[in-house]
């Protein structure tokens, strides 16, 4: 206590507070029975998150605000409840054999070896948070410890139901402990399956919670229609969303940690005929950006397409449907030319991740701020590259166009099938054929793949129909997954890209300049050299990347 004691006179030394403040505080102390912190507070000289963080900063550890925290339920249970609450601590995550804990008094020794001795981890990473934050999270965790169907089924035994009719504030509701702990667990068991988006969906009888798993929705969960209000209403808190509202859509945002990690979460709220249906989108945003080796791109396509995004002018564009990972592509292609030299900067909706150095904005309509709008203001900001997120009408393609012809490179996407679709869908929105020619330098189309699981990869001979399908011949064996506990039996751990890059050269150039048809420009890439969607693919399911099913489903939903 008397290193607290000393921090708190560094509050006099910075400013924060006033020695008379300090030594007033000291005397109420001493009479009142209270912390010195609890004093300062209470005399409402400074607030308990700001002396914790002065306190953090002061003694050169982290402060961790615990109220966006998610903790991992099975890093709970490394500290007993009793240890937690004697030693005001809070267990927030494992790395190796390292456990880093939330502490009111980080230079607490005797806390540190007790909390060394029943974890049994051996080192300890202290950081700083406020007696209540630390108290909340001891009340909602160890509240409620166990997994998804122990919680439910306490809140079954705990007449969840009369309980939620019977209280009409739904922010009490919202913030029940074992409704918290629910919702949290749904999250974190998200996070670990590796899954882009949480859907919870209310039925008739039960409220279903699925995951977007590598593409792929996975039922996870269904739980009683009873808990439907208490979990939406939780969900809808964290965003800030209006939780009386339930007849009209929402959007709302949350942003949390876990495991030292900062995620973003996009809430959508819609009405059904049951109830509410949430989908919830998962953006990590301490994730590493993938390089654009990393994407799945052939030696030869990366060696093209790195040649494309290196030109000093030009439109490089990118196509597929959404879920495809266009923007992975761009923001790879970016962070690649990304270097203090050049002024680079994107409109974007929304923006996903932040990219050092690159100036990024959401277009907002109602802020009048469009693609076509924003692009005409981002030419006044002196850029050297732009990327707009989507061309959407001929007013953006115009002005994308004006752009790359006055010296700038610009990248941006199009929904279309295949790459020499793009160059149709220009000259359908009304864009000059021959503006089309002379600034589009490139275009790459893409989509994603599932990759076969390591652990659980065979080797098989696929039945003639699917040979056939995909145009083979011959008796070759190929790859698949049997289907592991790793993986969740499905075969596949993770996605990869399959490219088809069109490189728009003096013969296609012509070709658009005479309006010739998609298929035409298809042909004649072809015979240039140009590698398919469809051929990419097959490529990977050769080199046991992927499944022949998959590049079949995929190429066929390609057209």
């Amino acid at each position: 206590m008397a290193k607290i004691k000393k921090n708190l006179d560094l509050l006099v030394n910075k400013g924060i507070i006033t020695r008379q403040q300090l030594d007033k505080a000291k005397e109420e102390s001493v009479k009142s029975g209270l912390t010195l912190e609890k004093t300062l507070e209470n005399m409402r000289v400074i607030s308990e998150v700001e002396i914790a963080k002065a306190l953090a900063e002061a003694m050169g550890i982290p402060f961790i605000d615990l109220d966006n925290y998610l903790i991992d339920p099975e890093v709970i249970k490394l500290i007993p409840e009793a240890i937690a609450k004697k030693f005001k601590v809070a267990p927030l995550f494992q790395v190796g054999d390292s456990l880093t804990v939330a502490m009111v008094n980080p230079q607490d020794v005797l806390a540190i070896d007790e909390v060394r001795m029943v974890s049994k981890i051996g080192a300890i990473d202290q950081v700083l948070a406020t007696p209540d934050m630390i108290q909340r999270v001891i009340d909602r965790y160890y509240a409620a410890m166990g997994n998804v169907e122990e919680i439910v089924g306490g809140l079954e035994k705990d007449k969840t139901e009369d309980k939620f009719r019977a209280e009409k504030n739904l922010e009490v509701i919202a913030d029940d402990p074992p409704v918290i702990k629910l919702v949290s667990l749904l999250i974190i068991q998200a996070v670990k399956d590796r899954a882009s988006d949480i859907h919870i969906e209310p039925s008739e009888q039960r409220l279903l919670v699925r995951y977007r798993i590598d593409g792929i929705l996975q039922e996870v969960n269904s739980l009683p229609k009873k808990l439907q209000g208490a979990v939406i209403s939780r969900i809808k808190v964290l965003a800030k969303l209006d939780i009386a509202e339930s007849r009209k859509p929402q959007d709302g945002r949350i942003c949390l940690r876990l495991e030292n990690r900062d995620l973003d979460i996009r809430v959508s709220t819609f009405p059904t005929m049951h109830g509410e249906n949430v989908v919830m989108r998962l953006l990590d945003k301490s994730s590493v950006l993938l390089g654009l080796r990393q994407l799945g791109f052939s030696e030869e396509q990366y060696s093209v397409f790195e040649k494309f995004i290196r030109r000093p002018n030009g439109i490089i564009m990118v196509t597929g449907p959404t879920g495809s990972g266009k923007t992975t592509t761009l923001y790879a292609a970016l962070s690649s030319i990304n270097s203090t030299e050049k002024n680079i900067i994107t409109l974007e909706d929304p923006v996903e991740y932040e990219l050092p150095l690159i100036r990024q904005t959401a277009v907002n309509p109602k802020a009048g701020i469009t693609f076509a709008n924003g692009l005409r203001s981002i030419l006044r900001q002196d850029p050297d590259i732009i990327m707009v997120g989507e061309v959407r009408d001929k007013e953006t393609a115009d002005m994308a166009i004006q752009a790359s012809l006055t010296g700038h490179l610009v990248f941006s996407t199009l929904h279309t099938n295949d790459a020499p679709s793009a160059l149709t869908r220009l000259i359908d929105m009304g864009v000059e054929p021959f503006l089309i020619s002379s600034s589009v330098i490139g275009i790459l189309a893409q989509r994603l793949v599932r990759v076969i699981c390591d652990n659980c990869k065979e080797r098989y001979k696929p039945v003639a129909g699917v040979l056939k399908d995909l145009g083979l011949v011959g008796d070759k064996e190929f790859y698949r997954g049997r289907g592991c506990n790793r993986c969740r039996d499905t075969g596949f751990m993770g996605r990869i890209g399959i490219f088809e890059l069109l490189i728009i050269n003096e013969e296609i150039r012509k070709m658009v300049d005479a309006k010739k048809s998609a298929d035409e420009i298809e042909k004649k890439g072809i015979e240039l050299g140009m590698k398919t969607l469809r051929q990419d693919g097959l490529d990977k399911a050769a080199r046991g990347i992927t499944t022949l099913d998959e590049v079949l489903k995929v190429t066929n939903e390609a057209g």
